[in-house]
């Protein structure tokens, strides 16, 4: 995967804006008015995006270096995907992951998470499984 399929996929997920609220070097990606992916342009072989952290330690310790811990963001809470180096299902995953953890845990007010996991449910876009 690219990062022009990367930003392809991205986009094609409901109700997603594409900006740049951090200046002309970095591309932010929000649901609900709330960030869920960044990348850095100068870095663009890698993106960042929430995780749970439970799930963030497992995926680092499984996929070594090409999911660490998200430069300049909560090391506990987000991830950098090395895109080029994972297949297109497990980085399609984590962005969904990232995207629906961001919307169940950080869109307000609960009216706004609630119409747009109803959008999500039905264009039957669905987590990502739980990872032991």
């Amino acid at each position: 995967m690219d990062i022009i399929d990367l930003r392809e996929y991205i986009l094609s997920l409901p109700l997603v804006e594409e900006c740049q609220p951090f200046g002309d070097d970095a591309v932010v990606y929000k649901v609900g008015g709330r960030m869920f992916a960044c990348c850095v342009l100068e870095h663009a072989e890698r993106i960042a995006v929430k995780c749970q952290p439970d799930r963030a330690v497992v995926l680092r310790d499984e996929y070594l270096s090409a999911i660490t811990p998200a430069w300049h963001f909560n090391k506990r809470h987000w991830n950098d995907i090395y895109f080029e180096q994972l297949p297109r299902e497990v980085v399609e995953r984590e962005v969904r992951h990232s995207y629906i953890t961001v919307i169940r845990e950080n869109v307000t007010p609960k009216a706004l998470r609630e119409e747009i996991m109803e959008v999500v449910r039905h264009a039957n876009i669905e987590d990502a499984e739980p990872i032991e």
